[in-house]
Parts: structure tokens; C-alpha cells; sequence
């Protein structure tokens, strides 16, 4: 517990600083370093989630980063993987560790490896390419698979929505060039005797263009297919 809050306070400064990612605004609620509220911003110009403005809530434990933060969107966001409620489903957030129940291994869930930074990022990945295999919003799963454009008609309405919400000093993204940024990892040399150590330094970030992380509508369902032969081979639904 006595590293959670200097470590908060170090990616808190990360996200908000200079060199924080592109189309996030970030502040603390209360002043309170383990709650803090956040808007995202979606880059890409070509995303039907473009020109909103998505506040959301993050709600760190006391033992992180051992154990995940809660999050939130504070605003309903129609999109298979999140519930109406707001939460999201994602497994980056789920506790740490293999789950046979769920299929999730442990390095598909939360580690602490993990950061705010790259929890907005998979959440900005996720926007743009999401899992068709187990929605938690069935609705909006199948407008995505059958009906794209109606899918997009309820999204644009709660884009108009969510404006309301842009902060007075927070600019909004007005380039797409780029939509998702790969994490700073350490950069790690191997020194005379052949072994591994941590230079010091950190990896510049990267961008991928849009197409690369966009999911097509048949590669969706071709997910979905194959989960549900897959429950069928199990005798399960």
C-alpha cells in the first residue's frame, strides 16, 4: 500500500504531462490519488466513436499495482464489450492469473506490468475492434455482426450526447493520423559477460495506423462461429 499512491502520482504526471497520450484528459477526483476521472477522446477519423467525448471513472486498490483498477464510463456507451451500466469487459482488467472458467490465461489478464497508460490504451484498441465472441452488451453485438449502419446511427447520437461533457481547457483531437500507441517499455542491453540489464533508457512510442488494428465485420464473425462450434464440440451454450 505505501508504493500505490507515489506510484499513482508518477503515471498520474505521465498522462497529463507533455508527452501524454493524445485525445486523454485526466484529473483526480477530490484530490484523491486513487480515484481519478478521465475523458477519452477517440483519434481516428474514421471511427464511428470520432468526436466523442467519453468520461469515465477509474478507482485504483489500495495494493496496486498487485490488483486492477475499476472503470467506468459515466455515460451510457453502446459497444458490445461494455455493459450498460458502464463497466467495461476486458480482461486486462480482470485479477491476475489463469482462469479455467472464463478460458482466460494469465497473460491475457491484469499484471502489474501493467499502467494506466496502457489500460487507455486497450480500451482505445477496444473500441475500434471488439469481441464478438462474448459481448456484454448482446444488442449492440448483434448491430455490430448485422446492421452496421444502424449500429453507427446509435453511436452518433450518443457522440452528440457526450459533448456536453468536453472540459473548457481540453483541446479535442482534430488529426487521425494515428489511433493506438504501443507502451514504453524498458530498454534492456546485454553487457560483456552476455547478461540482460536495464539501460536506463526507455523506447520511444509507436503509433500503428488505424487499419492495423480494426477488426473486419467477416473476421467477427468468423470469431463468433468459431466460439459458438466450440461450445457445441463441449456439449455447452
Amino acid at each position: 500500500m505505501s508504493s500505490a499512491a507515489p506510484l499513482l502520482t508518477k503515471q498520474f504526471r505521465d498522462l497529463t504531462g507533455k508527452k501524454g497520450l493524445p485525445g486523454v484528459y485526466a484529473e483526480l477526483v477530490n484530490d484523491n490519488i486513487f480515484v481519478w476521472q478521465i475523458g477519452i477522446a477517440p483519434t481516428d477519423k474514421d471511427s464511428v466513436y470520432y468526436g466523442g467525448y467519453y468520461k469515465a471513472e477509474i478507482k485504483f486498490p489500495r495494493d496496486y499495482p498487485f490488483m486492477p483498477p475499476s472503470f467506468r464510463f459515466l455515460r451510457p456507451v453502446f459497444h458490445p464489450n461494455i455493459y450498460k451500466d458502464g463497466k467495461l469487459c476486458i480482461s486486462i482488467l480482470h485479477p491476475p492469473g489463469d482462469d479455467p472458467q472464463s478460458g482466460e490465461s494469465a497473460a491475457e489478464r491484469w499484471s502489474p506490468a501493467q499502467s494506466v497508460e496502457s489500460i487507455i490504451l486497450s480500451i482505445m484498441s477496444l473500441l475500434e475492434d471488439p469481441n464478438c465472441s462474448s459481448p456484454a452488451n448482446v444488442d449492440a453485438g448483434v448491430l455490430w455482426r448485422k446492421d452496421r449502419d444502424e449500429y453507427r446511427s446509435i453511436v452518433q447520437k450518443q457522440v452528440e450526447e457526450t459533448k456536453a461533457d468536453i472540459p473548457k481547457d481540453f483541446k479535442m483531437p482534430s488529426t487521425a493520423d494515428f489511433v493506438v500507441k504501443k507502451a514504453t517499455t524498458p530498454a534492456v542491453e546485454l553487457d560483456d559477460e552476455g547478461f540482460w540489464y536495464d539501460s536506463g533508457e526507455e523506447e520511444d512510442f509507436e503509433y500503428e495506423e488505424a487499419s492495423d488494428v480494426e477488426m473486419t465485420e467477416a473476421e467477427c464473425e468468423d470469431e463468433e462461429d468459431e466460439a459458438e462450434v466450440s461450445d457445441a464440440d463441449s456439449g455447452t451454450m
